[in-house]
């Protein structure tokens, strides 16, 4: 079991936004629906704005400020800082700050400011209702953020800001669709509830529900699910071990509208400088972990090995000694391709690298043929179970 937390007072601002202003939505937003109705356009509004919302925590508040997966253009700074505060979520100095603490101490139950090993509750609201120590503001791990105009406006006047984005947003479209107080409580309140939840997912349930084909060394998981929920956030697992790349689904089939958002705004000039995880690099630690899964998968099978079954273990074993001595390469190559002085040497350097991709390619297709073959071996196992 976990040891308890320690007694902290407790965030009445917190409380206020994340206890009591759901509480009067579950009250005020059925007593309307009951004596006036909303119309469509106070739907539409509940839809638009929480992508609105969400888009500035996840493009700005994540990407851009709190890992730096990209540069932004003025302009769009002051676009994803209006987006970011009508989340309602603290401000970007104070977010991405925390945010950074989290990766680097992730699932340290004292220094971890949501780690998941205080529970459910804990990651998902609990730390943000208390002042915890691990929660508390520290900027040392910021000084970028601390040189960004935007950033430090937006601290210096968070709360008129708020007040103001608010008003201007939901006054606006209320009067542009003719029912303000549909606007209000669906495009504002109901959405600003679904919009803190739709957050929090990435804290709790990315860390407890779903897959990790990219590393096991922390709690973090992929979910497609999640990733429909969060806006890409979802892929989870791919982000704690990659964090500066600007894509959390990082295949193309994967969805992630944040991405798509940032790559969209580099085509017009408004981003630049898009930082992205070679494939070889991601491959390397699929593979690593694939290798992990058939290890894991003939230890707890161990007790039934046949002839079959030992040879399967020792092709994986000599698929893995081949990745390995591939790897090794390929890092000693860079390392000369790095230290290279003239075109000549590093162009043959180039071509000995590719040759390389080409043959980790092999062994990645050779691994999945093993793989394939270890799984129907057990479940062959499954059905005849070899006698001891």
């Amino acid at each position: 079991m976990n040891a308890p937390l320690p007694k902290a007072p407790i965030n009445w601002i917190a409380v206020f936004a994340l206890v009591f202003l759901p509480i009067v939505a579950v009250i005020a937003i059925p007593l309307y629906a009951y004596h006036h109705d909303f119309s469509l356009g106070a739907w539409i509004s509940l839809f638009v704005l929480l992508g609105m919302s969400s888009l500035g925590i996840t493009a700005g508040y994540h990407r851009l400020w709190a890992h730096r997966a990209y540069e932004a253009t003025l302009p769009l700074k002051i676009i994803l800082m209006i987006m970011g505060t009508f989340a309602v979520q603290n401000s970007i100095l104070f977010w991405a700050s925390g945010h950074r603490t989290h990766h680097r101490h992730v699932d340290d139950v004292e220094k971890d400011p949501y780690s998941i090993n205080n529970g459910f509750w804990y990651a998902h609201i609990g730390w943000m209702l208390r002042n915890y120590p691990a929660a508390e503001a520290n900027y040392k791990n910021a000084p970028d953020l601390l040189n960004d105009k935007v950033v430090m406006f937006q601290d210096k006047y968070y709360i008129p800001l708020v007040i103001a984005v608010h008003a201007v947003i939901l006054t606006t479209v209320g009067w542009a669709v003719g029912d303000m107080w549909g606007v209000v409580l669906l495009g504002g309140l109901l959405r600003l509830i679904l919009s803190h939840h739709v957050t929090f997912f990435i804290n709790s349930l990315c860390h407890m529900w779903g897959k990790r084909p990219y590393t096991d060394e922390n709690t973090a998981r992929d979910n497609f699910v999640l990733a429909i929920a969060t806006w890409g956030e979802g892929y989870h697992n791919y982000h704690h071990i990659f964090q500066y790349d600007y894509r959390n689904g990082v295949k193309w089939w994967q969805y992630d509208p944040t991405k798509w958002l940032i790559w969209s705004c580099s085509k017009v000039g408004l981003a630049k400088n898009l930082r992205r995880i070679p494939s070889f690099n991601i491959k390397k630690a699929e593979l690593a972990m694939r290798f992990k899964y058939a290890e894991q998968d003939l230890a707890v099978y161990g007790h039934n090995v046949n002839e079959d079954m030992a040879t399967a273990k020792l092709r994986i074993a000599q698929e893995y000694e081949a990745f390995t001595q591939t790897l090794n390469d390929w890092a000693k190559l860079k390392e000369q391709e790095i230290q290279a002085k003239k075109a000549s040497v590093a162009e043959k350097i180039h071509q000995i690298d590719s040759k390389l991709k080409v043959d980790f390619q092999l062994v990645e297709q050779r691994l999945v043929h093993h793989r394939d073959t270890l799984k129907i071996l057990m479940r062959n196992i499954k059905k005849n179970p070899v006698s001891e």
